[in-house]
């Protein structure tokens, strides 16, 4: 019996990218103690692939800890912000690779309505509910609900999120699952079944330096695609006004690739100085779709490192780190400061339970939440 209804589509959709690559299918999965937290025991899962591609999964917070590979002089490289250790995880939060939910990014107020019946979310962004509340999917400890190695190297975590849990209404039950195969995919399904009616949008939150982590010239440099004929503007709150702006000829404009730095700081634009740089949600032109399909493509030219974000989901959050200032001591001992690393969230659009025009963020009894997204990393050489 399945443990979730889209788990079987999930492991058919990497198998088929596996075979599709052409390439020898041998991948690994392996588990180690990495200590605990909250009195509970956490584990680091490694899936490798022969390609030198790996990835590290922590069971809290069914965090992406690492994701290596080489570049074009065949170094390997860590290409995520983080830590090297749980501790730091635990006591020093800063959604570096986590699985976020029940809702990623921003909610106006922490308040929204179902039904008619209005419902209170913790304020953990001044006045707004960011990523769930204060104690979200990416400070609970996941259980293991299977591992394995074969064509696709697979792990599946489980956690149960309970009726009222951060005032979200109905019992969700939720997987994500890790998949990697020999190409470099690395995918991540999130599904969730609740018996109430509810939200959800599940991401992960990764930040990359495609250079490599602490490489001391930050991402700024990394060049950008973004297939998206507009994006939501937001008020001074980061909260978006509602609005699907064009972005052609302004500073939002990724549709051809260029450099992040480029716009970055460029204080004539409102919504850059409301941001302190890029934290922004595009509108994909794809929208919904069955299959996960691009949502945005980096590269870095120094070390021909690419990364191509695909997602199911009808947009993606472009962050440049703007709130990093110095004073998280990450992995080798690195401060990470502004622009050292930049994220890509697919999901839902911020504020969508309060925004009618957006893609609802609802779910029913007997209709599942899926969204299935995948992190393809790959060389130019």
């Amino acid at each position: 019996m399945r443990k979730v209804v889209d788990l079987k589509t999930a492991l058919s959709y990497a198998l088929a990218v596996a075979l599709a690559s052409g390439t020898a299918l041998a991948a690994e999965a392996s588990r180690a103690p990495a200590g605990s937290a909250n009195g509970t025991a956490v584990e680091t899962i490694t899936l490798k692939n022969g390609a030198g591609v790996s990835a590290k999964i922590l069971t809290y917070g069914a965090t992406l800890q690492s994701l290596s590979g080489p570049g074009k002089d065949g170094a390997i490289a860590d290409v995520l912000l983080g830590y090297d250790d749980l501790k730091s995880y635990v006591d020093y939060p800063n959604y570096f690779g986590v699985t976020v939910g029940r809702y990623a990014n921003r909610i106006a107020g922490g308040k929204f309505m179902l039904d008619g019946k209005a419902y209170q979310l913790p304020l953990n962004d001044k006045v707004n509910t960011l990523h769930g509340g204060g104690k979200g999917f990416d400070k609970q400890v996941w259980k293991i609900v299977s591992i394995k190695s074969g064509p696709v190297a697979t792990l599946v975590l489980s956690l149960t999120s309970m009726d009222g849990d951060s005032g979200y209404p109905g019992k969700l039950d939720t997987t994500v699952t890790y998949t990697l195969d020999e190409s470099g995919n690395l995918g991540i399904a999130f599904d969730a079944k609740s018996d109430k009616p509810t939200i959800v949008n599940m991401t992960n939150h990764a930040i990359f330096n495609l250079a490599g982590e602490g490489s001391p010239d930050g991402a700024l440099g990394h060049m950008l695609t973004i297939p998206a004929k507009a994006y939501t503007p937001v008020d001074a709150a980061l909260i978006p006004t509602g609005e699907l702006k064009p972005v052609a000829g302004g500073v939002f404009d990724f549709r051809k690739a260029r450099r992040v730095a480029d716009g970055i700081r460029d204080g004539r634009d409102p919504q850059i100085v409301a941001g302190r740089g890029y934290d922004h949600n595009w509108a994909l032109d794809k929208g919904v779709t069955k299959t996960p399909e691009l949502a945005a493509r980096l590269e870095d030219p120094v070390s021909g490192r690419v990364l191509e974000v695909l997602t199911t989901e009808p947009g993606v959050q472009f962050y440049a780190g703007n709130f990093l200032d110095g004073t998280l001591v990450g992995k080798s001992g690195h401060l990470y400061r502004m622009g050292d690393g930049i994220a890509l969230e697919p999901q839902k659009f911020p504020d969508a339970p309060n925004k009618p025009t957006f893609v609802s963020a609802r779910v029913d009894p007997g209709k599942p939440y899926h969204h299935a997204m995948v992190y393809r990393l790959s060389v130019k050489r």
